[in-house]
């Protein structure tokens, strides 16, 4: 069974920066790409980052230069730098892996004015 746990969001100001991490058990994390997803109130879950196994990235247009996804596989563990944040980053963001069913719970980023 696939899990995941993200952890490291909170408040911060707009212009700030944090970095998210999530850790997955229950798979062979290494082989694996992992992406990570926001959902904001009212809004559908969208695509943020994803990574490869062999560590190439994609992003959303909307994080491009401001976000970066790494993965460290000894840790099994997929990470999300975010800098100059801004209000409209506001969401829960969730990692996952793709082609699984599973999701964690998310943590709750906020970015204030």
């Amino acid at each position: 069974q696939v899990q995941l746990v993200e952890s490291g969001g909170g408040l911060v100001q707009a212009r700030g920066s944090l970095r998210l991490s999530c850790t997955v058990s229950g798979i062979i994390f290494s082989i694996n790409a992992m992406g990570w997803y926001r959902q904001a109130p009212g809004k559908q879950r969208e695509l943020v980052a994803t990574i490869a196994s062999d560590g190439s990235t994609n992003y959303a247009d909307s994080v491009k230069g401001r976000f970066t996804i790494s993965r460290d596989n000894a840790k099994n563990t997929v990470y999300l730098q975010m800098n100059s944040l801004k209000p409209e980053d506001t969401a829960v963001y969730y990692c996952h892996v793709l082609g699984y069913l599973s999701w964690g719970k998310g943590t709750q980023v906020t970015v204030s004015s």
